[in-house]
């Protein structure tokens, strides 16, 4: 290789972010071994065309993959690479699952976590049912415009971290669980098999409620007790899950539902046709247009073709249009065979419930028509 490709060991390791002791490691390792030798001084030099390659490998040794997986993404094809990387972040984040409840069993032990009290008594099955439904509605934590890449992944904006929690609100009557990523709320309200020693409100992490629904499902009666930092749920035969409470504090969710003015167009539809037009939808961004005559959705330039479907419209006629990410998901969560619509103009939330029940209800809110 021409002596003008080649770079001094330093050189290399300041442009591809890795030191010269970890550069000298994996060439003894045969992972990312010199271009040249120089046989008197033993002196090692780099090609430029070896960047890529240990860039690639510096990003895949910063999320804590093993020396003989970094080996085999390195040698696979593009498919076989994704595969193998989401194996290993499939891993990590199920030993960090196993982790967080042996360290809260270890805080039991020590007398740190041991007194728990009763939030309330839940059906298991009714509970993982409510937890999924209301977990559509959270946010993925972004992170943070300084964030840098460690072995543990980037740090992550609290603002956006409580985001991806689920607030639960236990009174002496009921369990009120909710979730919102600013552009959809999702509310359920449960009655308790037995109500709690006291009101509790916290927002509990998301990630650990999705691992413990398959055991909660499972599980007829599910006890779920408050601790510092967290709540305990205890079921009989399984394991005990600890999920942690998030200490930031959560949106006003409260005064948003208590400020929703009176519907001004109303229309009541079957779910399941509904779901299919979306489906059937071209675009991204669909529009529904409600008339006494029904629901038709259509795409935002087509004001006589579409999906009619056959629905109890009353009020205003209305033309309103949504992200489809937004309004498929707040449909398909609706308990029942028919969905409400309480609209109050293009611009404003719309509360989306099930016909016959009322203890899950949605907000989603309609983009403009020039978004």
């Amino acid at each position: 290789m021409p002596n003008s490709e080649l770079m001094a060991i330093g050189a290399f390791a300041q442009r591809s972010g890795l030191t010269s002791s970890a550069l000298r490691f994996y060439a003894d390792s045969g992972l990312l071994p010199p271009a040249d030798v120089d046989p008197a001084t033993g002196y090692r030099s780099y090609g430029v065309h070896q960047l890529e390659r240990a860039v690639t490998l510096r990003r895949l040794r910063e999320i804590a993959m093993p020396l003989a997986g970094v080996a085999a993404v390195l040698g696979a094809g593009a498919e076989e690479a994704a595969r193998l990387l989401d194996e290993h972040v499939a891993r990590i984040e199920g030993d960090a699952a196993v982790a967080r409840q042996r360290a809260a069993a270890i805080k039991v032990t020590l007398g740190g976590d041991a007194s728990g009290s009763l939030i309330a008594v839940l059906k298991g099955p009714v509970l993982a049912e409510a937890v999924e439904q209301v977990l559509t509605a959270t946010a993925t934590p972004t992170p943070t415009p300084t964030a840098t890449a460690t072995a543990t992944g980037p740090t992550h904006d609290p603002a956006s971290a409580v985001l991806a929690g689920l607030h639960i609100e236990a009174s002496d009557e009921a369990v009120a669980l909710t979730a919102t990523d600013r552009y959809r709320l999702s509310t359920r309200t449960l009655v308790p098999v037995r109500t709690g020693e006291r009101t509790w409100a916290g927002t509990v992490d998301g990630a650990d409620l999705r691992n413990a629904v398959a055991d909660v499902r499972r599980s007829a009666l599910v006890r779920v007790e408050a601790v510092p930092h967290g709540i305990w749920l205890r079921m009989s035969g399984r394991e005990d899950r600890h999920c942690r409470v998030l200490p930031e504090e959560y949106p006003d969710h409260r005064s948003l539902l208590a400020s929703l003015g009176e519907a001004t167009t109303r229309a009541t539809v079957a779910k399941g046709a509904l779901l299919r037009a979306l489906e059937e939808h071209p675009g991204d961004r669909p529009v529904l247009r409600l008339t006494d005559r029904g629901v038709r959705v259509q795409a935002p330039d087509d004001e006589l073709s579409g999906i009619r479907l056959p629905a109890a419209v009353t009020g205003e006629d209305l033309r309103i249009r949504f992200e489809m990410t937004t309004l498929y998901a707040a449909v398909s969560t609706a308990i029942g065979p028919d969905v409400m619509l309480d609209l109050r103009g293009p611009l404003q939330p719309v509360t989306i419930r099930s016909a016959d029940r009322g203890d899950l209800t949605t907000l989603t809110m309609p983009v403009t028509f020039d978004h």
